[in-house]
């Protein structure tokens, strides 16, 4: 007996053992979707009549195992009205229901990534062997579903509910050990002996040294808890999980009620359980944003994938600039494995930015995620330098000085001159215009920006900005190196504040003119978080640091005086002015204490009532819902005019631009999702009720000619993996 699909191959590897290989064609990696389930019942049914079969060993020819579901087909399964979405989880349950109760023990050997619908099949197996360095685990939660495929009825049956409910509701992957440790697989073994190992237990099983029968009664019958018990694992549970997930973020807490639900069913039963809780999530806003957010990051990957031939290799670096932020950036880059300059004018500031690192790697240790000996390894690729000695040997240099278009062209100039004619030069700037420093530059061609944000390790996103002379190679290389270091690039063009900064100086001008209305920004920070953002306008002017954003208001109101240039005094201005800069001084808006791991912590300081009396001279009656429109619409409206105006290329990378760069709330999908989802004639009729407050709320042309034609930015969301790629 044999079988050959272009996902599934089914052969005899030796007698009355059979050998299940996943194979995905034309693909780098094995995914299930509805093809390869489709092959996966024809095998299940083969093997359900087959009389020879003793065992069967389940393993993957690729890197990975199976990554999970193909996603691509998700948006357009969930579109579907909820009875048919219902069926999207019970068909293929029930098909694991029947490979698990297939007459013969079952093996599966995990040789590398088994993720989602990938690791529910292999908790359907009889037992899982898993190498050393695979990984396992259920992220559904981070789409805004919940594991549909069997994942909340097995594994709580497996490796108890309060394992359980920390695997599902965190959405992270498991290594090795913690995966044995907890129980979820058999077996761990170096990955070459990861075969001889499966092979070796199965043989086991087929001879009754060990009892499949016991270990397989185990995932289908209830889980074994009192009452008392399991009230106390689940309403402990619910309480820590839904404090953690917030409101906006339903699928952990609907976990939890579901493993409850079904917690005294057979897994059968179960089955019907899980299936409606998993539609339900898959119908609703939330899922189909994160999902969009998944795929809308894979056109990032690709784009940035399908730009390596043009790049040039990047050994080594530099970073012109030490302190907190150089020192990020080398940080950033030691840590992947690239070997970096780190050069300053003062020892003071070299001692700041090793000091960065240094910390940096310390709570990488304190979570072991790091040992002293690769922490040595990291420390030793970072060059401290006060000269520019050995820069001949670099291959691209971030520029990291202060954010003064005359230090910065000067620096740049020296450093050129200290390089190969085949370096690439970056600036780290925020708003400076890439055309402007490159003024000096003898190669322009060889330059562009590299702007990354704060904090380096923690912030995914890096503008790569192409000024007018940068070359394809210029471009190309530094997105390479972006990719290197972890980090998501998006190209951008060059404009004041590029795409990020550009678009968030709108939201604050949202919120200066509501200040200027009268409104309590203590007010506007609560509703803005309810929205979704991680913090409110006055604590996030307050991280930046008021100096930095009277600066960059200044930048943004020359380059764009219709929109952005406010006349008088602001409520950043008046601060600034009573030398109030948020936490790099303690206080701003907000008065800030370190606690006791040295983060500086908020507390409400009326002092700053004080500064801002003279500015608030509206009075203005202004409901909850009119200040989330009045800080949402100028945000939205400059995304899309980012979009005319081709300083991005696509709607996918504008809004993924928001979420990695300023926490954009990703469970609305990006600012471009966000009308999408109010309706572009809507939100032009929206725009349209506040036509007195200026341009800044005026829709674009293109915007209300979308309206009149009834277009949208994302017409068919599955569609987002083909879109200008």
């Amino acid at each position: 007996m044999t079988y050959s699909g272009k996902a599934i191959q089914l052969a005899p590897i030796q007698e009355g053992l059979y050998a299940l290989h996943f194979d995905r064609q034309a693909s780098s990696v094995n995914t299930l979707g509805a093809a390869t389930l489709a092959e996966l019942e024809d095998v299940i049914t083969l093997l359900e009549k087959a009389s020879d079969v003793k065992g069967l060993l389940i393993s993957s020819t690729k890197k990975s195992f199976i990554v999970g579901a193909d996603i691509t087909e998700f948006l357009g399964e969930f579109s579907k009205p909820e009875a048919e979405v219902v069926a999207v989880s019970r068909g293929p349950n029930q098909l694991l229901a029947r490979f698990e109760d297939l007459p013969f023990p079952t093996v599966v050997a995990i040789n590398g990534e088994a993720l989602g619908g990938g690791f529910e099949f292999c908790l359907a197996c009889d037992y899982r062997v898993m190498a050393q360095k695979a990984k396992v685990g259920l992220p559904e939660v981070k789409l805004g579903i919940m594991p549909g495929w069997g994942g909340t009825i097995r594994l709580p049956r497996l490796i108890g509910v309060d394992n359980a409910v920390e695997w599902i509701c965190t959405g992270g992957s498991k290594r090795g050990e913690a995966a044995l440790k907890d129980g979820a697989v058999d077996a761990l073994v170096a990955d070459e002996q990861l075969h001889a190992a499966a092979l070796d237990l199965l043989q086991k099983a087929v001879a009754g040294t060990v009892d499949y029968r016991q270990a397989r009664a185990s995932k289908t019958q209830p889980i074994m808890l009192n009452p008392v018990e399991q009230a106390m694992a689940f309403e402990s549970a619910m309480g820590v999980v839904a404090a953690k997930a917030g409101p906006h973020y339903p699928a952990p807490v609907a976990a939890i009620e579901t493993i409850k639900a079904h917690a005294n069913l057979s897994r059968d039963e179960a089955i019907d359980v899980e299936a409606v809780t998993f539609a339900r999530l898959a119908k609703s806003d939330v899922a189909e944003s994160l999902v969009g957010i998944f795929l809308k990051d894979q056109v990032l990957k690709r784009k940035a994938k399908g730009m390596l031939d043009t790049a040039q290799p990047v050994r080594r670096s530099a970073v012109l600039g030490a302190g907190i932020m150089g020192g990020g950036v080398a940080y950033q880059s030691a840590s992947s494995g690239i070997p970096i300059l780190m050069k300053d004018i003062q020892h003071a500031a070299i001692q700041t930015g090793l000091e960065e690192a240094d910390k940096l790697l310390l709570k990488q240790i304190e979570r072991d995620r790091l040992d002293a000996q690769k922490m040595a390894e990291v420390l030793n690729r970072i060059q401290p330098t006060l000269s520019y000695g050995d820069f001949a040997e670099v291959d691209l240099v971030v520029e990291a000085v202060v954010e003064n278009a005359k230090i910065k062209q000067q620096v740049l100039a020296e450093v050129e001159g200290a390089v190969s004619d085949d370096t690439i030069l970056t600036s780290n700037t925020s708003t400076i215009s890439i055309d402007v420093l490159a003024q000096g530059l003898k190669r322009p061609q060889n330059f562009c920006g590299m702007h990354f944000f704060n904090p380096v390790h923690r912030m995914p996103l890096v503008e790569v900005i192409r000024g007018s002379q940068s070359s394809e190679a210029a471009i190309a290389t530094t997105v390479s190196y972006a990719r290197a270091m972890g980090k998501t690039p998006i190209v951008v063009g060059d404009c004041p504040g590029f795409l990020v900064n550009r678009i968030l100086f709108p939201y604050f001008g949202g919120f200066t003119r509501l200040l200027g209305d009268g409104v309590d920004f203590r007010r506007i920070d609560k509703l803005m978080e309810g929205f979704g953002w991680p913090m409110g306008p006055a604590y996030l002017l307050d991280v930046v640091g008021i100096d930095t954003a009277h600066h960059a208001a200044e930048v943004m109101a020359a380059g764009f005086p219709e929109r952005m240039r406010r006349d008088g005094e602001t409520a950043i201005t008046a601060m600034f002015a009573a030398e109030r800069l948020g936490q790099k001084n303690g206080i701003g808006f907000y008065r800030y204490e370190l606690d006791k791991r040295g983060k500086p912590k908020k507390r409400p300081d009326p002092a700053a009532e004080d500064v801002l009396k003279p500015i608030q001279t509206g009075t203005t009656s202004v409901s909850d819902q009119e200040i989330v429109e009045r800080m949402m619409i100028p945000l939205c409206l400059e995304t899309m005019r980012c979009l005319e105006d081709g300083i991005v290329a696509s709607a996918a990378e504008a809004d993924m631009g928001l979420v990695y760069g300023i926490g954009f709330p990703p469970f609305r999908g990006g600012a471009l999702h966000y009308v999408d989802k109010l309706g572009v004639k809507a939100f032009c009729d929206l725009c349209q009720s506040y036509a007195s407050l200026g341009p800044a709320y005026a829709p674009t042309d293109g915007l209300k000619a979308m309206a009149a034609s009834g277009d949208t930015f994302y017409p068919q969301m599955a569609a987002t993996q083909e879109e200008q790629v």
